[in-house]
């Protein structure tokens, strides 16, 4: 009998602790609808003789935003839009086969898959990237500019070998190496 008492007031006793306990609070994760007309991917690829630089637009994409704080996302390269250095004749170019492949291949999408704050404005970004129908991962540091209630800016730099992504053209004359530069605008 003094068991079972003792059960009952011990469980009344946790019963009155938990009910007053605070709970803690979650902030809903908020979604920033990616601003195409001011978002862009650049890059600068080199060969022997030089090198080229150019850009492609983003088609659509979201970042989810919790307390604050980048925590995910998804964004659609629209590889047609590719503009660069040498005109009409390279932008062909890169939009043949021997690139990206733009009629098979008109998208490229990155989807983000962890991220690590070093610091308040600094995370490391883990992802996928997946171009030409491959998808490989691909981290990189972004440096946050701002992040408010209404709008989200931010930026990386960061490198990538083409060939692991069946982009091998010119290879021993073109550099695997891609130098990308991410700027990130972003609305809620």
């Amino acid at each position: 009998m003094k068991q079972i008492l003792f059960s009952i007031a011990f469980t009344t006793v946790l019963a009155s602790v938990y009910s007053f306990a605070p709970t803690a609070k979650t902030t809903p994760v908020a979604t920033y609808t990616v601003a195409t007309d001011a978002s862009k991917v650049e890059f600068i690829g080199s060969k022997k003789a030089g090198y080229h630089n150019g850009s492609f637009a983003l088609k659509g994409g979201s970042v989810n935003v919790e307390n604050g704080k980048i925590a995910g996302g998804k964004f659609v390269i629209d590889l047609t839009s590719v503009k660069a250095d040498g005109g009409e004749k390279l932008e062909g170019h890169l939009k043949s086969p021997d690139f990206f492949d733009v009629a098979k291949f008109a998208e490229a999408t990155y989807e983000i898959t962890s991220v690590n704050y070093t610091s308040a404005t600094t995370a490391d970004i883990n992802g996928s990237l997946t171009l030409k129908g491959v998808s490989l991962p691909v981290k990189f540091t972004t440096i946050i500019r701002n992040i408010d209630d209404k709008k989200l800016f931010a930026q990386a730099n960061f490198s990538i070998d083409r060939t692991l992504w069946g982009v091998s053209y010119g290879i021993g004359m073109v550099s695997n190496d891609v130098q990308v530069a991410i700027f990130l605008f972003a609305n809620k």
